[in-house]
């Protein structure tokens, strides 16, 4: 009996070993690779990307770059610096040479990797840099120091630690204000050397790229080299806390005059390209001021007929995200929305036809058009995005990295459906249903509501390495991922409709999801989780208070609790403004504060709740998470608070991210299992 007793047990625990290792966990999606395009070769038929690596010991990620001959698919791998990355590489426009940065500093190589050398002097620090098209200069980012706001303007005070300001925009996302902007500097460039000490072409207290998420592609020389454009917020203070008006400017350099080509437009205007002959200028455009989620259009201003503007996007009912022109001008090519995925499609420009070029349960995430394809990056809920090479007429991809395939080798991942159900007022609604890995139909699953940010933000074939679908499936939930109101990629109607009604039809369409869902025979309706994060996180503070029940544990990260305490603490007010109507204290006080804020349902609640945020978001400051925590521990309810100090709106760091994703299932866990 003993003998057989071993037998046994050492039976379950091998079973037990083999069951864990070939299902996701926190810790092996730090072993994926991130992969990105970052330049296409003057003749196509090459192109760069890097791959970042992470060491989670180390808590890092580290950055290569590889060239691929596009025709073969043939590797060269350009660096190999542990622990150094390198970034914002591209070809010369002779192609015989490629420029990075390396902390800071431009180094170039040839296409084999060999002859590096470094352009930049050691006093000199860049953020980012674009050729010319002939060559002869560079057009480099670099960090102008304009004001202070530290307590050093006391120089008899040197222990003193404080920060000093007069207006708002005193921190953004997750930085203080430290008087420092981003500037564009014009080089001259000659034969591997700068020939100039670098010219600030705005010489302005103003952004560009826009922090903190621009980058090198809002600016574009012209394809002659006689002009450089870039996008600014030219606005400061409480002006730009209340306004998304960006705009594209035109420099000229034999001039030196700077031109506003999108004045008459009060959103957003951004990521200027110019047209192969360099008789247009291209960039994506939002019409309302203050809203930061509108239609992202495409509008031409002719430079050979000087000031005529013109939209390309009409008629198309989504966003047109990275927009390329054809070699020739013939064709502009741009990424969509198509229903819970994103696609490449195809506009003629003489016709304004648009045609959908790629189909398929996934998302491309960014191409370019090399010589007679498109290499472009690609991921979904199931796998991590790789490159693939389109095939520019028709569309079919194949796929030519493979740098996830050992990483990922022997891991089962959970099949992905598309469901469609009705919501309350009568719309079909499109909601992604993962189910774990070796789903048995005749088991009981628990399962997760997940509630997606934003809120307009497109659930789409994304992955993830803090949201990852395949990891709640792989811990045994079904994952409901509902296409709510207030999503792209289903037009503008259903895009907009949030706005103002947070509290609204959004909720209902949650609860349609998961009531849906749940009749199923292999979901145990007894163990329902809801969890989410910033829209998603007010999502769970408002289901808490009105759920009826349904649910046995939320978790809540970064999410907003108390409407009036967050818009008064929030750094981008627009977005309060647009969402929520304006300001509580208005004579007319929008109704959203009174309907529509978490908090005002407390006394509802009654469910065990996770509250998770990072203390550097100052989009939704960590006390809102605070008051939520309070107010459950308050009542009774059990609950769990988790910060992390150095941490903003998302997790970034692997440890911290790992950390996360432990006590998410540990949470789960003690509750639905």
């Amino acid at each position: 009996m003993k003998k057989s007793f071993l037998s046994i047990a050492f039976f379950f625990t091998a079973t037990l070993v083999a069951d864990a290792q070939d299902r996701l966990t926190p810790e092996k999606l730090w072993d994926v690779n991130r992969i990105s395009i970052e330049d296409v070769s003057p003749n196509g038929k090459q192109i760069i990307y890097s791959v970042r690596k992470y060491n989670v010991s180390a808590n890092k990620g580290y950055v290569d770059l590889f060239l691929m001959e596009t025709s073969s698919g043939s590797i060269n791998r350009l660096t190999n610096t542990p622990e150094v990355s390198e970034g914002n590489a591209q070809f010369h426009p002779e192609g015989n040479r490629i420029g990075f940065l390396r902390k800071g500093a431009m180094y170039e190589i040839k296409p084999d990797g060999s002859n590096e050398s470094r352009i930049t002097p050691d006093s000199i620090e860049w953020v980012g840099f674009k050729y010319s098209p002939a060559g002869s200069h560079i057009a480099a980012v670099r960090s102008v120091k304009y004001s202070e706001h530290t307590a050093s303007v006391y120089k008899d005070l040197p222990q003193a630690k404080a920060r000093i300001y007069d207006d708002m925009m005193y921190r953004h996302w997750d930085e203080w204000e430290d008087g420092e902007r981003q500037n564009v500097f014009i080089y001259s460039y000659l034969d591997g050397k700068l020939t100039n000490t670098g010219m600030n072409i705005a010489k302005e207290p103003f952004d560009s790229p826009m922090m903190p998420f621009g980058g090198i592609e809002q600016i574009a020389w012209s394809p002659k080299g006689k002009g450089l454009a870039y996008t600014s917020k030219k606005l400061s203070g409480k002006d730009y806390a209340v306004s998304t008006n960006s705009d594209i400017y035109l420099y000229d350099l034999a001039t030196k005059n700077t031109y506003n080509v999108s004045s008459d437009n009060k959103g957003y205007d951004m990521d200027p390209v110019f047209s192969p002959t360099g008789s247009k200028i291209g960039w994506s455009s939002m019409q309302t001021d203050g809203y930061e989620a509108d239609k992202n259009r495409f509008f031409t201003f002719s430079l050979a007929q000087w000031g005529q503007k013109e939209e390309l996007s009409l008629g198309f009912d989504n966003d047109i995200e990275h927009p390329q022109w054809s070699k020739n001008g013939d064709f502009l090519y741009f990424i969509g929305g198509d229903k819970g995925t994103k696609q490449i499609f195809r506009m003629d420009v003489s016709t304004r036809k648009i045609t959908q070029l790629t189909q398929g349960v996934f998302d491309y995430t960014s191409f370019v058009i090399a010589e007679n394809c498109i290499m472009a990056t690609r991921q979904s809920m199931s796998y991590p995005a790789e490159l693939f090479k389109v095939n520019i007429g028709n569309g079919e991809a194949g796929q030519v990295t493979f740098e996830n395939k050992d990483a990922l080798a022997g891991i089962k991942m959970g099949e992905v459906q598309k469901r469609m159900v009705k919501t309350t007022d009568g719309k079909e609604m499109l909601v992604w249903v993962i189910l774990p890995p070796d789903f048995d139909k005749n088991k009981k699953y628990p399962a997760l509501l997940y509630c997606q940010g934003g809120p307009q933000s497109a659930l789409s074939q994304f992955w993830s390495t803090r949201w990852n679908f395949q990891l709640m499936a792989a811990n045994g939930y079904v994952v409901v991922a509902p296409c709510r109101r207030g999503m792209p990629t289903f037009g503008r109607e259903w895009n907009d409709q949030i706005a103002g009604d947070w509290g609204g039809q959004c909720m209902k369409d949650y609860l349609s999801a998961i009531d849906d869902v749940k009749k199923e025979p292999f979901i145990n309706a007894d163990k329902l989780g809801a969890v989410g994060a910033s829209f998603g996180g007010y999502s769970v503070y408002w289901l808490a208070g009105n759920h009826e029940k349904r649910f046995k544990a939320f978790i809540s990260h970064c999410g907003i609790f108390n409407l009036e305490s967050w818009y008064a603490s929030t750094e981008e007010v627009f977005f309060g403004n647009h969402d929520l109507g304006g300001a509580y204290w208005e004579g007319v006080r929008p109704p959203s504060y009174a309907k529509f804020s978490p908090h005002l349902n407390v006394d509802k609640w009654d469910t065990p709740l996770l509250v998770i945020h990072g203390e550097k978001d100052y989009r939704i400051p960590y006390t809102e998470g605070l008051q939520a925590f309070n107010a459950a521990r308050l009542k009774g309810i059990p609950a769990r608070l988790l910060t992390f100090p150095e941490e903003g709106h998302w997790v970034s760091t692997p440890q911290s991210s790992i950390l996360w994703q432990r006590e998410f299932f540990r949470w789960l866990d003690q509750y639905l299992k």
